[in-house]
């Protein structure tokens, strides 16, 4: 029975968020956590939990109105850990006591902040750690400045909740204080705000390996590894082409009637925010269909390995654009930036968005059945839960018990990952046995 329990990383990943997530639904389900101290029931609870833990900001309440400072507290809470890991969190305490972590702990630290080795990965984490509350301090002391006209002392714990909020890519908010279900609409002409925020999604989303490099190798591209070029490359280019295209899907639409420099600044956040942060500064229901898709395009990719984000992942998708490219000119290897990859990274890389567009399909089709629901409100909700982006086109407060459970479902998947779900589910340790024949079969 012991060796049963003997849960390998990826295991107990899975485990120790299904477990916060619990534990988060339980608080939130107090009484004091309630602003009319009546408390929510526990689907809703755990739907809150899990948004907030597998940082993804679909919500069924709006967060100020309905949630206490106590209860807000626990949501922030809630977040940073799942951003950062709570396998990230767990050892910081005896990191900080001086106490030495051991090659278990190591292991479980590789696999939650996605290292490329466990050497150094405790080096890493500190690195983490610091960088984090660097980022998230500045960010809360310029959003501090910018609400205060607006909100007064209350103004501190907005900066701070927004700044840590977009640091994680989680996009829960507080502007229910000046309309419900606001998020960041008020400030969509604001760069303070806007800027601010897009800059802490772009950074909390392009991984954390990717910060060590630049501490080791600075800003000079040579220098970086592979794996920086391509996070690097993919979100500066994605972010490029999606403001470009909602400039021109949305010149009729949503962006109609603002000035040169307010289109460009709504356009550069509605790109930015599908990667995967949740806040808008538009209405996510008034986009164009041309936008929508644009949207749902951009939250399929998401944000990179090691990040805060989610998605299948900036790195899988260009690995599965140049094993596309290689195979159309009849190579063997699959290269990037002068580097051959490893032959197993094609397969990993296919079979991960293949899994991934299978649960879509699965939420999607789980949406439309437990209720009625245009299919592209039903597709857009899916992408958006396991994308862990938050951005929804306003059919997440009514969503029916089956669908809330498929949506939670969907968030721990993305967060997880769609390929470490399966391995965690299907992972054992086998001996290795015979190969089957070989046969063929024809493709395309």
């Amino acid at each position: 029975m012991r060796k049963h329990l003997n849960f390998g990383p990826v295991q107990t990943l899975a485990a120790g968020f299904a477990l916060i997530i619990l534990s988060g639904a339980l608080l939130l389900m107090l009484p004091v956590s309630s602003r009319g101290g009546a408390g929510v029931p526990f689907l809703n609870a755990l739907f809150t939990s899990c948004s907030a833990t597998c940082v993804t900001g679909l919500v069924v309440y709006d967060t100020w109105t309905q949630f206490s400072w106590f209860g807000q507290a626990v949501i922030l809470l809630l977040i940073q850990t799942g951003g950062l890991g709570f396998m990230t969190i767990a050892v910081s305490l005896p990191m900080a006591l001086g106490r030495r972590i051991g090659l278990r702990e190591r292991s479980f630290l590789m696999e939650a902040v996605s290292s490329l080795q466990i050497g150094g990965v405790v080096r890493l984490v500190r690195r983490i750690l610091v960088g984090t509350l660097l980022f998230e301090g500045a960010g809360a002391l310029i959003l501090t400045l910018r609400f205060w006209p607006y909100f007064g002392v209350r103004a501190i714990w907005y900066g701070v909740f927004h700044s840590v909020s977009a640091f994680c890519n989680a996009g829960f908010d507080l502007m229910g204080s000046i309309a419900p279900y606001a998020s960041l609409t008020p400030f969509v002409s604001d760069p303070v705000v806007c800027l601010t925020v897009a800059c802490l999604i772009v950074v909390g989303g392009i991984g954390f390996v990717v910060w060590n490099d630049l501490a080791q190798n600075g800003m000079s591209p040579r220098r970086w590894n592979l794996h920086t070029r391509a996070a690097v490359t993919v979100t500066a280019v994605l972010i490029a082409l999606g403001t470009v295209g909602f400039l021109i899907t949305e010149q009729n639409g949503v962006l109609a009637g603002m000035s040169g420099g307010g289109r460009f600044l709504a356009a550069l956040f509605q790109a930015v925010t599908p990667r995967t942060a949740g806040f808008n500064t538009v209405g996510t229901a008034s986009l164009s269909e041309g936008g929508k898709l644009l949207t749902m395009l951009l939250m399929v990719v998401g944000a990179s390995p090691g990040g805060t984000g989610g998605g299948i992942k900036t790195t899988t998708f260009l690995v599965i654009l140049a094993t596309l490219f290689s195979s159309m000119r009849r190579r063997e290897d699959v290269n990037l930036f002068r580097h051959r990859l490893p032959s197993d990274a094609a397969r990993r890389a296919c079979t991960g968005a293949a899994f991934y567009l299978l649960l879509i399909l699965g939420g999607c089709f789980v949406l439309t059945l437990s209720q009625p629901m245009a299919l592209v409100d039903a597709m857009f909700e899916s992408i958006s839960a396991i994308g862990t982006v938050g951005l929804s086109t306003g059919v997440t407060r009514s969503l029916s018990a089956a669908s809330r459970v498929a949506v939670i479902l969907l968030m721990y998947s993305g967060r997880l990952g769609s390929l470490t779900v399966f391995m965690a589910v299907t992972e054992r340790r086998r001996a290795a046995k015979l190969r089957s024949p070989e046969g063929k079969i024809i493709i395309g």
